[in-house]
């Protein structure tokens, strides 16, 4: 352990390198190719330290990577209970061309870029973590790196990948962005994304007007009745937060539709609130009007067992060596997190290195925590089998 963390202390500029090519890439959810391509110069980098990477091919969506280390080493000395699970997604949140408008940069300690917090330096950190254990042993059970690609839309493909994991695992690291506090995360809300379209009938505006059925009137009334769920003291939001419809100015509206974010806190609030949210989608306030109801998407909410207070408590002690101090936070924002913990895996989030601004121009990085974070991971992994994992 002690070689291990020695090495990492001196990667921060193989950290860096590694990072700049990772942001430097186009890698918006729906981009598949770009994805891909940032799952490939993981790839490379594993494979050049001689770790096998197997590829779960995904058919709309970025490829899931698996990297395994230690796996029959560990069997051999008869201590196979389960897998550690060191976790993170490659997509995010921009769109293609945002790396040609403002590609990787640093200014002082700090580096900005699309997604250089959320989450590449987390992929970054995972792949030197797993090259760490791999060089010099010391972990309690087979590590596996888990690399997904869908996870700013909830994981509609990776979503299954990462629960068969999460079954065979006894304790999940999920590198999401530590938080600017220097905290990491260990409660997330739940969230559902949805979409509904509204079927009415079009009608000259002027001549025939009567005769029309405007769907964005009821599209309207909708998104009042929706947003009217929002209930704070409980941690609910419900955000209607695009829209669209029509046809011209002067036609009445045949048709109307808008995406909902629901967030919650308790999965008995998901069964409520989605039941109201069915309701107000299937009642026509504007006669005449009908319409339908998707879920797109969903995350489950990260909620902290006994056993991953347990693990929270063996990460701030391995921080605390590190020569840093972290607490748990709650946060209202969704993450993989909460499918492992919902399949009964230990987990804690956002063990990345430190940054904010997240999904937006002015998201950064602090460089500094790059190495610390690591090696705090790791102290934490290689404790966990005398912490009872």
């Amino acid at each position: 352990m002690t070689q291990a963390v020695e090495w990492l202390g001196g990667q921060r500029a193989a950290m860096t390198a590694l990072l700049r090519e990772l942001v430097d890439i186009d890698s918006g959810s729906y981009n598949k190719p770009g994805i891909d391509v940032v799952g490939a110069g993981i790839e490379r980098f594993l494979a050049g330290h001689g770790i096998a990477v197997e590829r779960v091919r995904q058919s709309k969506h970025g490829d899931c990577l698996r990297a395994l280390v230690g796996g029959e080493a560990v069997m051999a000395r008869g201590n196979a209970r389960a897998n550690v699970v060191l976790m993170g997604h490659r997509d995010t949140v921009f769109p293609d061309g945002e790396v040609m408008r403002r590609p990787f940069t640093i200014e002082g300690d700090v580096a900005y870029g699309p997604g250089v917090a959320d989450m590449k330096a987390g992929l970054v950190m995972n792949a030197f973590v797993l090259v760490a254990f791999h060089k010099f042993g010391g972990a309690p059970a087979p590590l596996v790196g888990l690399f997904t690609g869908d996870e700013e839309i909830g994981s509609p493909e990776g979503r299954p990948v990462i629960e068969a994991e999460a079954r065979n695992a006894r304790a999940v690291f999920n590198s999401e962005p530590g938080r600017v506090s220097g905290n990491v995360v260990t409660g997330r809300k739940g969230g559902v994304f949805s979409a509904f379209r509204i079927t009415g009938k079009a009608s000259h505006s002027g001549g025939n007007f009567a005769e029309g059925i405007s769907a964005i009137e009821e599209l309207a009334r909708k998104v009042q009745a929706l947003h009217a769920l929002t209930d704070l003291d409980r941690g609910i939001t419900v955000n209607v937060g695009l829209i669209s419809g029509g046809q011209s100015v002067n036609t009445v509206a045949p048709w109307a539709e808008g995406q909902i974010d629901l967030r919650y806190v308790t999965p008995a609030d998901r069964d409520e609130v989605m039941g109201k949210i069915e309701a107000i989608i299937a009642r026509s306030s504007v006669p005449g009007t009908s319409a339908t109801l998707e879920i797109k998407g969903e995350f489950m909410p990260l909620v902290q067992s006994a056993e991953a207070k347990r693990l929270f408590e063996l990460y701030v002690a391995s921080a605390a060596e590190t020569g840093f101090v972290t607490a748990g936070e709650f946060t209202g924002g969704c993450a993989d997190s909460g499918f492992t913990a919902a399949m009964g895996a230990p987990t804690i989030c956002a063990v990345g290195p430190v940054g904010g601004k997240a999904h937006s121009p002015e998201e950064f990085l602090r460089l500094d925590s790059l190495v610390a974070r690591a090696q705090a991971c790791a102290r934490a992994i290689e404790r966990l089998e005398a912490a009872g994992f």
